[in-house]
């Protein structure tokens, strides 16, 4: 059986570097918008809701809102 001989230290190493570099990317892709990214980002979600909202149907209670506390005895 010949085969390579790995030292655990450096392997451990390598892959605490390689966790370190995957967390710093996601990070900047979390937290490196720009303010007029995020400003962008901002308006268009205010217009792509708004799009959406005039879209909505709107539906119609059949029970009118005064009978929402139940009968009222007026004697």
């Amino acid at each position: 059986m010949t085969g390579d001989i790995v030292n655990f230290n450096k392997a451990k190493k390598a892959a605490a570097r390689h966790t370190k570099v995957k967390r710093a990317a996601n990070n900047r892709l979390k937290y490196g918008a720009s303010k007029p990214q995020k400003e962008r980002a901002a308006e268009l979600t205010k217009k792509l809701q708004a799009k959406l909202n005039a879209h909505k149907i709107e539906t119609t209670s059949t029970s009118s809102s005064d009978d929402k506390d139940g009968p009222t005895d007026n004697t």
